[in-house]
């Protein structure tokens, strides 16, 4: 029995010495996109004359973020390339074909996070991996923390942030029309994201 009696005591010191990271291993709140109030704005360079802007949507995603903790946020999302709007239905369709954006072989692009740098206490850079038309190339994004709160619908729980960051089109395979259409690519980002809750779908209204 002696050496049950010393197992108990070695399993207790364990237990003990393991509880003050309890609170570091839990983890942070999950967060699912409200698809209908996330939006991606894009505007790029047309033959020096203005820069027009268009519009995409993500498809799905999630979001992991503690506002007292960003060591581990953490994001994923899928942007729906057909949900394409560029304010003219031809117009749409051109940037869709295999030239542009592909969309019929690779549909969806997708993001995926790698790390959170923490600027101050609503500033951060998002970096991460960004898959385009089968290419993958590192992206970070600059970001503000808008605000996290219950809304006055249904008194859900959102996380609401905004980004911006620019991409260079030809790194992924995008070098139709050199001469008139601009390199770089400005986006925006502006996020909401719905507290995880079993009892609720994650879907604001409008």
């Amino acid at each position: 029995m002696p050496g049950s009696r010393l197992l108990s005591r070695l399993l207790i010191a364990l237990l003990g010495a393991l509880a003050p990271f309890a609170t570091t291993w839990a983890a942070p709140t999950t967060y699912t996109y409200d698809t209908t109030h996330s939006q991606i704005l894009f505007s790029i360079d047309h033959n020096g004359f203005s820069r027009p802007f268009g519009r995409l949507h993500i498809a799905k995603g999630w979001l992991r973020f503690d506002p007292d903790d960003w060591s581990q946020a953490a994001t994923e999302l899928d942007v729906d390339l057909n949900s394409l709007d560029m304010g003219d239905a031809a117009w749409n369709a051109a940037v869709l074909k295999p030239a542009y954006l592909d969309a019929d072989k690779a549909r969806y692009a997708h993001f995926i996070s790698t790390s959170v740098e923490r600027k101050d206490d609503t500033h951060g850079v998002l970096r991460g991996n960004l898959t385009l038309r089968g290419v993958t190339h590192p992206v970070d994004i600059a970001f503000t923390v808008n605000r996290r709160g219950t809304t006055i619908y249904g008194m859900r729980t959102i996380a609401g942030f905004s980004g911006t960051t620019t991409l260079n089109r030809d790194e992924y395979g995008i070098t139709a029309t050199p001469n008139s259409i601009g390199h770089g690519v400005s986006i925006w980002l502006e996020l909401e994201a719905v507290q995880d809750d079993p009892n609720h779908n994650n879907k604001e209204t409008p």
